[in-house]
């Protein structure tokens, strides 16, 4: 099976998305919104880690982790298709829990309906 997660790609995409509307937590800011020239089947999201979070191991294990709460939440929520997401991570994200991280995310994609 074919993965359901597609990456923005151009500088554009970024940039017009950083414009759009954003909901903030204690570990992440998600901007969203509509991308021209964009399919609908895939969920288009990108994840973001800043050099002040940590050395290249621990920003990939962040992205890691991002990665893996939303192959589960394609599977379990019903997301927005038809928008784009850029979730930017913050460093409070390497002392927390992996549950907690999920159940935030969960929150905070179902608003955004």
């Amino acid at each position: 099976m074919r993965s359901k997660i597609v990456a923005l790609s151009k500088n554009e995409e970024f940039r017009s998305l950083l414009k759009e509307k954003k909901i903030s937590n204690k570990f992440v800011t998600i901007f969203f919104g509509h991308l021209i020239k964009k399919d609908n089947k895939k969920l288009n999201i990108s994840f973001v880690t800043k050099k002040k979070i940590g050395s290249a191991v621990k920003r990939n294990k962040i992205r890691r982790m991002l990665k893996n709460i939303m192959n589960d939440a394609v599977k379990k929520i019903s997301l927005k298709y038809d928008y784009s997401y850029l979730v930017i991570a913050k460093s409070t994200m390497l002392n927390n829990e992996f549950k907690i991280i999920k159940e935030t995310l969960f929150q905070d994609f179902e608003k955004i309906k």
